[in-house]
């Protein structure tokens, strides 16, 4: 609800500053888009369901060209798109690689290694989400994976719950920001942006933000400290790195073919697939049942994200034909304020968002709109397709509807409130938002890289 006030409040003010600054502005359409959205919304509407609705709505009502005859090529277009082959590859990765056991390697391994710090196990699940996502590339399925590994190191320990479910529910938001996140995919196809270009932006952001995470556990164990498990011999945890080498070698396979210029983000995601398979083989965990079982969860994730890319893409084609984003662009573009004040309001309007909307349905209704806003003032795109990605992740750990949360929630072994969710992400989203601040100011961080390697 406070979304949606945010969002008719900024509304109110677009009108009125097109009122004061004598734009034209299609104020009917914008009151028209956005009431329909807010009742479909509101009664429970499945998102690709209120954007082709909201498409059709627009297209009968405002354009002389009937909707019908373009809506085949229309949607042809992102449908056919090679690019979007690497979002079900990638999926597909990660369901191998969780049936097959090499998650629970990986978290094994780290444990080892960081249990004994302040904070513990936490660490080893910021860090084991950070590791899995460079080979997942999606939030909920890297939450989804290492909640099911990890939760069960937590059962009858002295871990305050809270914790435990932020900590998982902040590493699994890494999913789409450590490369290869499948959010730069979609931002890549939409503005038309280098994928590769994003995921070499995308290293220090990650490095920052898992950094921070680090550091907010760290506070936690220094203010309340436990008792430290038994200090193991250098030989153990050196044979404990040999659960790591099946991860690292599929990292080294997928992003080593794309930053060495050997393989597109589809061509390594399909070598990733491979790769995945052949652990699985050696692991004997290779069947006809655990691909097919892999192959039906990765479908049933690709055909709700296709349905949102459809409607969204139908509506985003109207709203051009009518000059809805080209006013829009025009309009905050020549507002008296300086372009990082305007960018403020856009990371606010995102934020606000998060709160209520899906992270891919976000990412596709609003770029559109404000990619064309954000080039006019002179900002770099592939800088902002890092800024947009780390607010979609935020949006995923946002209350009351972040995804991550809800996920991490329904894989409790003890029955408990979702506001313990709530609570424990509330620090990792502070300092999440604090990366945001950090990347506004020193915008090097994403760009000094590409720069470097290009």
């Amino acid at each position: 609800m406070i979304a949606i006030v945010f969002l008719l409040a900024l509304l109110a003010v677009t009108i009125f500053a097109a009122a004061t600054t004598g734009q034209a502005l299609p104020v009917a359409e914008i009151l028209m888009l956005t009431g329909v959205f807010v009742v479909f919304f509101g009664s429970g509407v499945y998102i690709a369901a209120v954007l082709g609705a909201l498409g059709v709505l627009t297209g009968l009502l405002f354009s002389d060209r009937p909707w019908w005859a373009f809506l085949g090529q229309t949607l042809w277009a992102p449908s056919s798109n090679f690019v979007l082959v690497a979002v079900p590859l990638f999926l597909l990765m990660g369901e191998i690689l969780l049936r097959a056991g090499l998650s629970d390697r990986l978290y094994r391994a780290l444990n080892v290694w960081l249990n004994r710090m302040p904070g513990g196990l936490l660490h080893t699940n910021i860090v084991s989400c950070a590791v899995f996502s460079a080979i997942s590339g999606s939030s909920v399925a890297t939450a989804a994976t290492m909640g099911s590994v990890a939760l069960p190191y937590f059962q009858d320990t002295k871990y305050s719950q809270r914790m435990v479910l932020g900590s998982l529910a902040a590493g699994g938001a890494l999913g789409n920001l450590i490369p290869p996140g499948i959010t730069f995919i979609i931002y890549g196809l939409i503005t038309e942006t280098s994928v590769g270009a994003l995921y070499i932006a995308a290293i220090i952001p990650s490095v920052l933000v898992t950094g921070l995470f680090i550091l907010v556990i760290l506070w936690h164990g220094i203010r309340n400290p436990m008792e430290k498990p038994e200090r193991l011999p250098l030989g153990v945890k050196i044979r404990a790195l040999v659960d790591l080498v099946p991860t690292l070698l599929l990292i080294l396979l997928v992003l080593g073919s794309i930053y060495g210029g050997f393989a597109t983000p589809t061509e390594a995601a399909a070598l990733g697939v491979v790769g995945a398979a052949g652990f699985a083989a050696i692991e004997r965990k290779l069947t006809f049942r655990m691909l097919n079982a892999s192959a039906e969860a990765t479908a049933r994730n690709t055909a709700l994200l296709g349905l949102i890319l459809f409607g969204a893409y139908l509506l985003n084609y109207i709203l051009t034909i009518i000059n809805v984003p080209q006013a829009l662009a025009g309009l905050i573009a020549g507002l008296p304020i300086p372009p990082w004040g305007i960018m403020l309001c856009i990371i606010a309007l995102y934020v606000a968002l998060g709160t209520f909307m899906e992270g891919f349905s976000m990412i596709i209704t609003t770029v559109p709109v404000v990619f064309p806003i954000v080039v006019a003032l002179g900002y770099d795109p592939i800088w902002f397709g890092v800024i947009v990605t780390m607010l979609v992740e935020i949006a995923q750990i946002s209350p009351p509807d972040g995804t991550v949360m809800y996920v991490l929630q329904g894989m409790r072994s003890r029955p408990g409130p979702i506001t313990d969710v709530f609570i424990g992400v509330m620090p990792f989203l502070a300092v999440y938002l604090l990366a945001v601040a950090i990347l506004m100011i020193f915008p090097g961080l994403a760009l000094w890289l590409p720069a470097v390697m290009g």
